[in-house]
């Protein structure tokens, strides 16, 4: 007797539903993306308990007839793929016919639909059919689900708590009101609004409506295009961060998506606006042809594959950072200068931003050869050459120190206003580039000392610092074991700013035993942060006329002079325009 047998239709969709409807949101997330791809212009979803009692979801879409109502319930029934080919060319948000079957199996659904000529209500529990009838005409589709995994206790179980499946589903449901502003969502949870957009179709105001005030109004628009990729969207101000990613709101043709490549392209483009662990809120719109993009690699479909990747993150990667950089320059504060900077070896071009009155023009900076060097030494573990030699005409900031305000702000002037720096985000940035130079730069000189310095370290510390000496001698470190979980520093690098020397060497020994895992690009700028922070003038500490020119000549011909290497400002402006509408000299 065959041992092989066909399985049961229920018993496939179970199978399915573990793969589809894995929490509350995913409920959510299949039936709003099928009144979505119905062309609904206004969708509300009703929870009870975060989803875990009821899930109700209500559009104005196209409805279906009583035909279409029942095939939807079938396992692979679908109006969204015909021919195989369409494969290749998805523009609708479902195509397997999995969703409404796998759904139905594991809970109780009531379907109530119309196409505005016929209507019906159909009424599903476990995968078997109860009542199908004839139902209102109002035109649009009205689908609930309750008694969720009633039938198969083993996933009950792994539900979360009320707030977390609540969370989920908001959560989600933010992310689609983000990728279609021009449709009006509503969410409530125990017949509590929580969600509410208006549907205009305007991004920044769904953004106010989902974030509020305080965020929409950081915000800094972007858009760009290459041969293959649109993208559009907005990014918030340095001083807006999260804690985690989930903020970046990606979208590949208005899908919600996850991926580690457009992800990483963000965060590049932070590099130095912020600190590393926090994260921007973004939102990020990415249009190309279907065909470079393969949604079919995971049940959930959030999860792609792209294709021509290292196109797509050059445009995210430049567009972000230039939007950046434009907007955080100081306006009409920029005096032409001519600069004549020669780089030796490995870095090219150490300068200020230059912009015009009229327009900005970025350049290549540091923060360029870095990515580009990260992303060498990553993918083709390329040399980098040591011959670049640029010349540039450049722009630079003149500023001129007339006081120090609370020991902590250097007052400064030029024809276009005035200037409060602080001293020390101003000095941050100037420690963090030379490090940061000297670093790249990999050839560095020692200087021994006359008296070593003697670290001494606990048992597993010192195994850690042992496995990892290498790294330190690779930046010019020159160290030896002595006795018992103790180390002789007997020389360092020249870069190490003379009369801290003890205190930075124990600074760098400390991140070699807390970061375990070394990329040494990271590394190399944990280091130059560290020392960067550690090494800087403090508030309240007062500095003579001539330190602060020397400050400010130095923080002037830097990469970045607008923001230290956390992402704080280092430089506010008062236009002569905005002193005399202080001092009410002008009144418009």
């Amino acid at each position: 007797m065959s041992k092989i047998k066909v399985m049961s239709e229920t018993l496939a969709n179970k199978i399915a539903a573990g793969e589809v409807v894995e929490k509350c949101a995913s409920i959510v997330k299949e039936l709003v993306e099928n009144s979505i791809d119905a062309k609904a212009t206004n969708i509300v979803i009703h929870l009870i308990k975060g989803g875990l009692e009821q899930i109700e979801v209500i559009d104005d879409g196209e409805g279906m007839d009583n035909t279409d109502a029942n095939m939807a319930f079938c396992r692979h029934a679908t109006s969204k793929l015909v021919r195989d080919d369409d494969l290749f060319f998805i523009n609708t948000m479902g195509f397997r016919g999995e969703a409404l079957p796998s759904i139905a199996s594991v809970s109780e659904v009531e379907l109530k639909t119309s196409n505005g000529v016929s209507s019906s209500y159909i009424h599903i529990k476990g995968g078997e059919l109860l009542q199908n009838k004839a139902g209102d005409l109002r035109k649009g589709t009205d689908i609930k689900v309750t008694n969720l995994f009633y039938n198969t206790p083993a996933r009950l179980k792994y539900l979360k708590s009320e707030n977390t499946e609540a969370y989920n589903c908001i959560n989600f449901v933010e992310k689609l009101a983000l990728a279609y502003p021009d449709i009006k969502f509503m969410l409530t949870n125990n017949e509590k609004v929580v969600v509410k957009t208006s549907g205009g179709g305007n991004l920044l105001k769904t953004i106010h409506e989902i974030y509020g005030l305080n965020v929409s109004n950081k915000m800094l628009e972007f858009k760009a295009s290459n041969n293959d990729f649109d993208i559009y969207g907005y990014i918030c101000k340095p001083e807006i961060l999260r804690s985690n990613r989930n903020d970046f709101n990606t979208f590949v043709n208005d899908r919600v998506v996850r991926n580690a490549d457009i992800n990483r392209a963000i965060n590049d483009a932070y590099y130095t606006y912020k600190p590393d662990g926090k994260y921007p809120v973004v939102v990020l719109k990415i249009n190309t042809d279907p065909t470079l993009v393969d949604v079919n690699i995971h049940p959930t479909k959030q999860d792609i594959k792209l294709s021509k990747v290292k196109e797509l993150y050059d445009l995210i990667y430049t567009t972000i950072k230039d939007t950046l950089y434009n907007n955080l320059l100081i306006p009409n504060a920029l005096k032409e200068q001519s600069v004549n900077i020669i780089k030796d070896n490995v870095i090219a071009s150490i300068v200020s931003n230059m912009v015009k009155t009229e327009e900005v023009k970025p350049v290549q900076t540091e923060l360029d050869f870095r990515i580009e060097t990260d992303k060498q030494d990553k993918e083709k573990n390329l040399e980098v050459s040591e011959d670049l030699v640029v010349n540039k005409e450049m722009k630079a900031l003149v500023l001129y120190p007339v006081g120090l305000a609370l020991g902590t702000y250097i007052i400064a002037e030029n024809e276009e206003g005035m200037y409060l720096i602080d001293q020390h985000a101003a000095q941050e940035r100037v420690n963090y580039e030379r490090y940061m130079k000297a670093l790249r730069e990999r050839k560095f000189a020692t200087t021994n000392l006359l008296i070593p310095i003697t670290v001494e370290l606990s048992a597993s510390d010192f195994l850690v610092l042992k496995e990892n000496i290498q790294v330190l001698t690779d930046i010019g470190f020159v160290m030896e074991e002595f006795g018992v979980n103790t180390y002789l520093v007997k020389g360092h690098p020249t870069w190490i700013l003379e009369g801290y020397e003890e205190e930075s060497v124990r600074k760098i020994i400390d991140l070699v035993i807390v970061n375990k895992d070394f990329s040494p690009v990271k590394f190399n700028e944990k280091i130059a942060i560290t020392l960067a922070c550690k090494m800087s003038i403090k508030a309240n500490y007062r500095i003579s006329h001539e330190e602060q020119e020397e400050l400010l000549n130095e923080l002037v011909v830097c990469d970045n002079p607008y923001n230290c290497p956390h992402g704080r400002p280092t430089i506010i402006k008062f236009s002569i325009y905005d002193l005399e509408r202080m001092f009410k000299r002008v009144m418009n």
